[in-house]
């Protein structure tokens, strides 16, 4: 057993492991330029911040009256997103550090994210975050993305921990919804610094309000270690 005892972590990866925005956002920005809507910012971009791919093509049908199905969509964003995520993808250090410490300590983690599953591994193998990260759970895999808590469930279920010992690492306001609707402290770590006062991260049991810019591998260890104590 773990130096922990029965703690867990579960980590959403874009955003949070990875800085992997960037690359989602000119992967969307490519998809419906190619679909007769140039012109995507990012500041439109950002609603859809710890959203789902799914969740977010399907939103765009809606939004920008979009006659390609999901499916079709779905192939051409993730198409252009694991070429350009092949080419590039940032893994924040102090994550490195921090998931490499908690291997130290053999806490059991998992990664769940609202990506395909195929964007997960290829991001996984290609930063070599898969060397500690071998359990992940994809959106697509469950009924209902986030803010819904089933991805972190089943992250949970897949790990065989209580959802109750399990902590969240987010960047997103409905990351922190979901770790919270399902019953497990979140560290909140937010992507877009205007939403760190949003109700979603109010949640939190530890709310980074700078960011990655605050985070720091040993002080959040210390802080799990504190975590994990009995009362």
């Amino acid at each position: 057993m773990s130096t922990f005892g029965t703690l867990a972590v579960v980590f959403d990866l874009d955003g949070t492991l990875v800085d992997s925005e960037p690359n989602y956002y000119e992967a969307g920005r490519l998809t419906l330029a190619e679909h007769g809507v140039p012109g995507f910012s990012w500041t439109e971009h950002e609603r859809y911040v710890g959203i789902s791919t799914r969740e977010t093509i399907t939103d765009w049908r809606e939004r920008y009256g979009l006659h390609a199905s999901v499916e079709e969509l779905l192939e051409v964003k993730n198409g252009h997103y694991l070429r350009l995520a092949g080419a590039s993808t940032h893994v924040y250090p102090e994550m490195r550090r921090f998931v490499e410490l908690l291997a130290a300590d053999d806490v059991p983690m998992a990664v769940a994210s609202g990506s395909s599953p195929g964007a997960i591994g290829a991001i996984l193998a290609g930063t070599g975050l898969d060397a500690h990260l071998r359990t992940a759970v994809s959106a697509e895999e469950v009924p209902r993305g986030k803010p819904a808590p089933d991805v972190f469930l089943e992250a949970a279920r897949r790990l065989g921990a209580d959802p109750a010992d399990c902590v969240v690492l987010e960047d997103a306001t409905p990351g922190a919804a979901a770790a919270h609707a399902a019953g497990m402290r979140c560290i909140a770590i937010p992507y877009v610094a205007a939403q760190a006062d949003a109700p979603e991260f109010a949640t939190a049991a530890l709310l980074l309000r700078g960011g990655q810019r605050e985070f720091t591998a040993r002080a959040v260890h210390e802080w799990l270690t504190r975590a994990a104590r009995p009362a």
